[in-house]
């Protein structure tokens, strides 16, 4: 399809031999935020690694061409262990001060941050300062993996704001993993349930229901509205 920039047909990941996903297959539109869903050890990180060419696959994952992906990780503690500014962390990617500026200013930080040492971050300005490291070469498909894990809910309320309005201003395309099922209907329009293999994917709001979300989980879930300021 014309809008499509990323397909993925019978995808198989093995590591250490273990399966780890099995006959995965889906598309991404232009435009799309996609959730993938699931529990511990489902893939889901796996998945966003292997999108991105780290990890050995089977089957077929195609990039629209010119498509700039970033990334987001689940966590980095140990660069908060480092003695270096926000500036100096920056600079591992060799660009300019201008450029270090305008990605910190697009995710609401003034230039004064730049002096912050990494290590006296809390752990929302931790968060957003890796957003920015992701924005750095102005991608257009970011992948997010947990963005919200250990922030507190004030918190995740700003992460997902943030990122409904850099969707909007830089027209991106999204990836996210999350355990936060009271995010997926208001942030998502599309929704991957992972749990090694597929076990739904379409609207939230058509397969997210409670007898899916039993078979993704082996439990009940209860599911709740999540709204977010734009």
């Amino acid at each position: 399809m014309k809008n499509t920039i990323l397909e993925v047909e019978n995808l198989s990941v093995e590591l250490d031999g273990e399966k780890i996903i099995r006959d995965l297959s889906f598309k991404v539109k232009k435009g799309d935020v996609v959730t993938i869903l699931g529990p511990n050890g489902a893939g889901k990180t796996v998945l966003l690694k292997t999108l991105l060419g780290i990890l050995p696959y089977q089957g077929e994952i195609k990039w629209k061409e010119g498509t700039r992906p970033g990334y987001v990780p689940q966590r980095l503690p140990f660069i908060k262990d480092v003695p270096m500014s926000v500036e100096e962390f920056f600079k591992l990617k060799n660009i300019s001060t201008e450029e270090i500026n305008e990605v910190l200013n697009s995710v609401g930080f003034g230039d004064n941050f730049l002096k912050k040492k990494i290590g006296d971050l809390s752990s929302g300005q931790f968060q957003r300062t890796l957003i920015a490291w992701a924005l750095v070469g102005n991608p257009n498909v970011l992948l997010f993996d947990e963005p919200t894990t250990g922030i507190d809910v004030s918190g995740e309320e700003t992460i997902y704001s943030l990122l409904s309005r850099l969707k909007e201003e830089r027209n991106l395309t999204i990836l996210l993993v999350t355990h936060d099922l009271s995010v997926v209907s208001k942030f998502s329009n599309f929704v991957i349930c992972l749990n090694r293999c597929s076990v739904c994917q379409g609207e939230p709001k058509e397969v997210l229901t409670p007898e899916v979300l039993n078979k993704l989980y082996g439990y009940e879930v209860k599911f709740y509205q999540h709204y977010h300021q734009r």
